[in-house]
């Protein structure tokens, strides 16, 4: 057997009556990614395939490639970037976040 661990984090709340979900994001070469929005509780994700752009409130902007995890507490940080960093491949990820049922995200 062979572990390796991604990453480790200490998530902040959880929303009351939360559950997991776990969602595959796909976006085409130089998808831009959703508009900035906040999450009600802590997200932890892992690209799959291409490079992604990521920022988060109080971060500068970093690009997470294929094999790496990124993660993010939620609750009132806002979630400026998620898009594809490449405009000749597209790229995947899967996201598992803990939140209330129906309630994955809001606009900032």
């Amino acid at each position: 057997m062979s572990l390796t661990v991604l990453q480790e984090a200490k998530p902040p709340f959880i929303p009351e009556g939360a559950h997991a979900m776990t969602i595959v994001i796909e976006y085409p070469p130089g998808d831009p990614g959703t508009p900035p929005h906040r999450h009600p509780g802590p997200a932890f994700g892992y690209v799959l395939e291409g490079e992604m752009v990521f920022e988060l409130e109080g971060e500068p902007p970093r690009v997470v490639r294929a094999g790496e995890a990124f993660w993010e507490p939620g609750g009132d940080v806002i979630h400026y970037q998620d898009g594809n960093n490449r405009d000749d491949v597209p790229v995947r990820f899967t996201v598992t976040m803990l939140c209330e049922p129906g309630n994955r995200w809001s606009t900032s």
